[in-house]
């Protein structure tokens, strides 16, 4: 199933490195961002011309997958670490201390192998269970407001420019478990989480590196009624959204994008070796061939558009 990251080999295979080993780095920088419950239906209905314009400027692909189930803390699991639940073990959806911490290296602890610096900043408790022991520089759960979460990652960039980031934004999911997907109410949230997002553009560029940073801007889940979890499209169905130096501009992707492949590319851009038993794989065909040849971070205007295979 599309759904599902693609293959299964055992975790041991974590101990390999792939062909990856030793690759110079496209970029010097990635931020990831997380828009909890981002259903591409509702997204592309809500006040999100951040969103919008880096998908319009960038690459993207609006039929992405996640795994199943289709919730927060697995899907996020599979983001971040690039293989399915078997693999990396995490089967709840809560933070439960007694359940221990994932079982395989994240994106984290594998480029802080290669010395970079990385940082966490969520909306949600849960992603403690993601924390390896000497993973990231900084883990922050400042409030479950896009804002301050927003806030708190910019202030961080300006101050020390991490190699690795990942933002998530809480507001979408919870106003869609109360008040359904595709509500008012939802539409708002996510508007908000636009307006979060444009802070952590502005603060890229402010810290100067622009000319070296990709953004990938993608969801964990989406949604139908007031729930999610299930195989339904509307639940499975993620965008996914390349923007930065690099970019094949105003392209849309062709073919399947699975949530794993955010890890898989994040390491591959950043030149870190990709594990052999990943299942995500990089999202090359959304990048040109060489590094830095597109311009980096355009913040206006619509360039000719096309698909990439």
């Amino acid at each position: 199933m599309l759904g599902l990251c693609r293959s299964v080999v055992p975790v041991v295979a974590f101990l390999l490195l792939g062909s990856a080993a030793g690759a110079a780095p496209r970029v010097h920088h990635v931020v990831v961002v997380s828009f909890d419950g981002g259903a591409p239906a509702v997204l592309r209905d809500s006040r999100m011309p951040t969103l919008l314009q880096m998908a319009r400027d960038g690459v993207a692909t609006w039929s992405a997958r996640t795994v199943l189930p289709s919730i927060t803390l697995v899907a996020h699991a599979s983001m971040l670490t690039g293989v399915t639940p078997r693999k990396h073990g995490i089967d709840w959806n809560e933070w439960l201390p007694e359940r221990g911490l994932v079982r395989v290296p994240t994106i984290f602890a594998l480029a802080r192998r290669t010395g970079l610096t990385t940082a966490l900043f969520a909306g949600k408790e849960k992603f403690r269970h993601l924390l390896l022991p000497g993973s990231l520089g900084v883990f922050s759960v400042p409030s479950y407001s896009a804002r301050v979460v927003a806030a708190s990652a910019a202030a961080h960039i300006l101050a020390n420019r991490p190699g690795l980031c990942f933002v998530h934004f809480a507001g979408g999911d919870g106003a869609g478990h109360a008040f359904g997907w595709g509500s008012p109410q939802q539409r708002a949230a996510f508007a908000t989480g636009d307006r979060a997002l444009g802070m952590l553009r502005q603060a890229v560029e402010s810290a100067g590196i622009a000319r070296s940073t990709v953004f990938l801007i993608t969801a964990d889940h989406g949604g139908h009624g007031s729930t999610h979890g299930s195989a339904l499209p509307a639940d499975m169905e993620i965008p996914w959204v390349a923007w930065g130096v690099g970019v094949r501009p105003g392209q849309a992707i062709e073919g399947p994008v699975s949530v794993c492949d955010t890890a898989a590319t994040a390491l591959w851009l950043l030149g870190v070796p990709i594990p052999e038993a990943m299942d995500g794989r990089p999202v090359a065909r959304a990048f040109a061939s060489a590094p830095g040849t597109a311009p980096a971070l355009r913040t206006a205007g619509v360039r000719a558009r096309g698909s990439i295979r």
